[in-house]
């Protein structure tokens, strides 16, 4: 995808409020490609240590980054819990750009 896709995503990943989850396809919704969730997922393999990308997982709420240990401990530490890979509350805690901006 282009440098405009990859911006607006990290756009909309850095409004996700704390404690809350989003989905990749709900961001590639929200920036107007409703079918390239995985294209969001490319885009971030390279962002800065303190950017949220531990808010962000599959439809289902798993995590399916490679660096699972890290999102899960950022995620416990605003109060999200995780287990076996899987958000808890998913359904409570999704943040939708859609509804939300």
């Amino acid at each position: 995808m282009n440098n405009l896709f990859n911006k607006q995503v990290f756009e909309i990943i850095n409004m996700i409020p704390k404690g809350r989850v989003t989905s990749y396809g709900a961001i590639a919704k929200a920036v107007g490609y409703p079918n390239h969730a995985r294209h969001v997922g490319n885009a971030l393999h390279n962002y800065n240590e303190d950017f949220p990308a531990h808010r962000v997982c599959n439809a289902s709420g798993r995590i399916t980054a490679s660096c699972i240990r890290d999102f899960v401990g950022k995620l416990k530490s605003e109060g999200v819990g995780v287990k076996d890979g899987k958000i808890q509350n998913f359904k409570k805690l999704f943040w939708n750009p859609l509804d939300e901006l």
